[in-house]
């Protein structure tokens, strides 16, 4: 049986708690990270009774979409719903995991799950992120360069989605000279030496930074590597906010109501007026996605699918696109699917069991 810790750690190889926002408070929230999973049971929200759901179902730990805490707890007296389900969690030995706006803000996460449920094309980030780039420039000898390459790979460094083991090099010639204290591979203390050597450049995350260097410095044959990082401005195309694409076919709009309704199982939605084209370009993005309507805007979508848009927020549609606002839980609840299939996919040697408690704390009359 894997630990917690080896569980968590691989959900994190998807979604990076570096990239959770600020408020945010993903990831081990109660539990001990190495005790050893007997199950999981995957839920949009933890409550009570998705704890007790839990121990019903032989499982010791909730991996929710949801943290159960956002805000320091104070006191733990159970006056309010979070820190009764925190002591019942607890008492019950039951470990809480929350992926949230870390599984948000990443290629194939939430809102790409949205996208794949409306069988739209040609998927892409609809608001990548900015500054959470780095490049790692490094002065190596030739007969070194594959060792260094093995290590900064093996740590995350050289991908541009979809692909990986990029790198840029360029030969050239560096000087040094040891002084007193070094302990050089080539040449003398106190002699001048040329060395001809190959200048190695590679992508990293910038929360990768201080592994990639580490893991370089280690292969590399020099006792002091000569390499310089670099912050950039360039966006991640991975990592970002909502997602677009577009419909296998154009739709009419009402239409196109009809079958966002049917695809996301939906009582509801909350639309502004339709456009006076056909929708074949649709943004999405699970949760409250209001801060999105500009970039969907710019991306020339049809229909923005998302969540919790406020009265006044709908006028700024201003007939450009519609706003289909299909609601928190019902624009989210597929990422009991996503993180089940994550879980799946690596682990076999335990359940995986997506609740069946409805956490949705609204309720329509039809």
């Amino acid at each position: 049986m894997p630990t917690i810790r080896e569980l968590t750690t691989y959900l994190e190889t998807i979604a990076p708690l570096a990239y959770q926002e600020s408020y945010d408070n993903a990831g081990l929230i109660v539990g001990d990270p190495a005790a050893y999973v007997t199950g999981v049971l995957v839920s949009l929200d933890t409550t009570e009774a998705v704890v007790d759901e839990a121990t019903a179902r032989g499982c010791n730990l909730i991996v929710a979409h949801h943290p159960i805490v956002f805000r320091g707890l104070k006191k733990l007296n159970g006056t309010n719903y979070v820190e009764r389900t925190v002591i019942k969690a607890i008492k019950s030995d039951v470990a809480i995991y929350a992926i949230h706006t870390n599984l948000d803000n990443v290629a194939g996460g939430v809102s790409f799950k949205i996208a794949e449920k409306l069988g739209l094309q040609s998927v892409r980030m609809l608001s990548p992120k900015a500054q959470i780039l780095s490049k790692l420039a490094v002065f190596v000898p030739a007969d070194n360069l594959p060792a260094v390459l093995t290590a900064i790979w093996e740590t995350g460094a050289g991908r541009i989605d979809p692909y990986d083991h990029c790198s840029f090099r360029v030969g050239g010639t560096g000087t040094f000279r040891p002084l007193n204290g070094a302990n050089p591979v080539v040449g003398s203390v106190g002699q001048d030496e040329t060395v001809q050597e190959q200048r190695l450049e590679v992508l990293l995350p910038t929360h990768l930074e201080r592994a990639v260097v580490a893991a370089m410095t280690a292969a590399h044959e020099y006792e002091v590597p000569a390499y310089d990082v670099y912050p950039l401005n360039n966006a991640n195309q991975t990592v970002g906010s909502g997602a677009v694409g577009e419909l296998p076919e154009p739709m009419s709009g009402q239409a196109w109501l009809s079958y966002l309704k049917e695809q996301m199982n939906l009582n509801v939605i909350r639309y502004t007026a339709l456009p006076d084209r056909p929708v074949k370009r649709v943004a999405v993005c699970g949760g409250s996605g209001s801060f999105l309507l500009p970039d969907a805007i710019r991306a020339g979508a049809d229909a923005f699918v998302t969540a919790d848009f406020k009265y006044h927020e709908f006028f700024d549609a201003e007939d450009r696109l519609t706003i289909c606002d299909i609601g928190h839980y019902e624009s989210e609840v597929c990422t009991k699917e996503l993180i089940g299939g994550f879980l799946a996919d690596k682990f076999l040697n335990f359940a995986v069991i997506l609740s069946e408690t409805d956490t949705n704390p609204v309720r329509y009359f039809t």
